[in-house]
């Protein structure tokens, strides 16, 4: 009791400026996130993103008789208003952002939390990774966020998450680092890897800052698991390593985020699969399809090996390895990889896919049953583009309207064969489409499953 009454003393005769002085040691800091939040959120802002937004298209607009009864669809596009935050990443007037917060905006501005406001541009965007690098000009150096190296992050570190939820200004949470590695989420196109925390993510904190007790950047936030629509405490950002690279090729002059072609697909390796192939445990990716001039194919690796690692990093999952290729960037790099149970290493020469043979792109306006269309050559540039099958070969319809539309062609299918004729170019679709047929039946691929389309004239 003696004991417990002399502590409260000297708590209550501690001096006022040593109870708010700043925590110098990591005990001291473990008492309040103040002095990381102090140093921090100035450099998170609020996005306001403008876009036109047309709701309804009239399908006969300008036609004089139709025009009387469907004037409700004539309304001028409305103006819509997004909400979100970003990161200022370099003083110089670098942002980074979620792709959808400012997705097709016509007008994008950038609040600080001391309220200055600047108008923005975007330097690059990348839909895939849900990722967006703006520049502001500002007159003088704006706060900044050091970028820290996600691979460094463990499950357990403390964390805290910086945005705007629901518009109600600017909010800190804290969590830990729940989960590294998270792939099997529905974010730009499915082929994202995040970092998982605990900590409250919200409706408004897409594109806000992940940070590490020592204040630096380690992810963009991004997303949330739920079913209401509010935080369940499962929260994912982008990680900080893949945000550098973006910034990089922004700054570099580039307007769309280049990844390297992997030119294959893989599948996880499970415990099943491992036993198959003979593998003491269930480790990397294992090739199901590799295209010609896939940089793997050139490294000596084929269908059925399994890929261990990219520079000394992990890879267990199809969407890690696109991960590690995008962090990586072009270059040789070197791989570690099993053929028939045999570890080997190699070097991998990573590039872009390649825009050869040329695409030969061709819009037909001839009287033909293929009127309307865009067709393309695929190649590895197309692939790649429009995600398509990666041993894909053929023609790519890239636009599809007036009669081609009508007997049910769509952007994206692959024309294999015209009346049993079969197709590898532009050239040879239409030549198939000018001859003279009544019945007509086109062989196509969509969505990576053979289709038949049969009409008559």
């Amino acid at each position: 009791m003696l004991r417990l009454s002399l502590l409260l003393l000297l708590i209550l005769l501690r001096p006022i400026s040593a109870q708010t002085a700043v925590p110098q040691t990591a005990g001291e800091l473990s008492l309040s996130f103040a002095p990381v939040v102090r140093e921090t959120a100035p450099a998170v802002v609020n996005i306001y993103a403008r876009q036109l937004v047309q709701d309804r298209t009239n399908p006969y607009a300008g036609d004089p008789f139709f025009d009387q009864f469907f004037q409700d669809l004539n309304r001028p596009p409305r103006v819509q208003n997004s909400l979100g935050s970003g990161v200022i990443a370099g003083a110089d007037g670098i942002v980074v952002s979620n792709y959808h917060v400012i997705a097709d905006a016509t007008d994008i501005r950038v609040v600080l939390a001391d309220r200055r406001e600047f108008a923005a541009r975007v330097l690059l965007a990348d839909p895939q990774g849900d990722l967006a690098v703006l520049k502001v000009d500002a007159k003088v150096p704006l706060p900044a966020l050091q970028l820290g190296d996600s691979d460094a992050l463990q499950v357990g570190d403390l964390v805290l998450a910086i945005g705007n939820p629901f518009g109600v200004g600017q909010t800190v949470s804290s969590g830990i680092v729940s989960g590294l590695a998270r792939s099997a989420l529905q974010v730009g196109d499915g082929t994202g890897y995040f970092v998982q925390t605990d900590a409250p993510i919200n409706p408004g904190n897409s594109g806000g800052a992940l940070v590490d007790m020592r204040g630096r950047l380690v992810g963009i936030n991004t997303a949330i698991l739920t079913k209401d629509g509010g935080s369940n405490g499962i929260g994912f950002a982008i990680p900080s390593n893949l945000v550098a690279s973006e910034i990089a090729q922004a700054r570099a002059g580039e307007t769309r985020f280049r990844r390297p072609w992997a030119g294959m697909t893989g599948q996880e390796v499970d415990g099943a699969l491992a036993e198959t192939l003979g593998m003491e445990r269930p480790v990397g990716v294992m090739i199901t399809a590799l295209h010609p001039q896939s940089p793997f194919a050139a490294a000596g690796l084929t269908e059925g090996d399994v890929v261990l690692s990219l520079e000394d990093a992990k890879v267990n999952t199809p969407q890690e390895l696109l991960y590690r290729l995008s962090v990586l960037g072009e270059g040789a790099r070197r791989m570690t990889f099993l053929k028939e149970g045999s570890p080997r290493e190699a070097v991998v020469k990573l590039t872009s896919a390649p825009d050869v043979p040329d695409r030969q792109v061709t819009r037909v306006t001839e009287d033909v049953v293929l009127r309307g269309s865009v067709l393309a050559r695929v190649n590895p540039a197309v692939i790649a583009e429009l995600n398509l099958p990666v041993r894909a070969e053929g023609v790519v319809v890239l636009e599809s309207s007036d009669f081609a539309m009508n007997i049910g062609l769509q952007a994206g299918d692959i024309l294999v064969a015209i009346n049993g004729r079969a197709v590898a170019t532009p050239a040879d679709a239409l030549a198939a489409a000018q001859e003279p047929s009544r019945r007509w039946q086109i062989d196509l691929i969509r969505g990576g499953k053979p289709k038949r389309v049969r009409f008559r004239l």
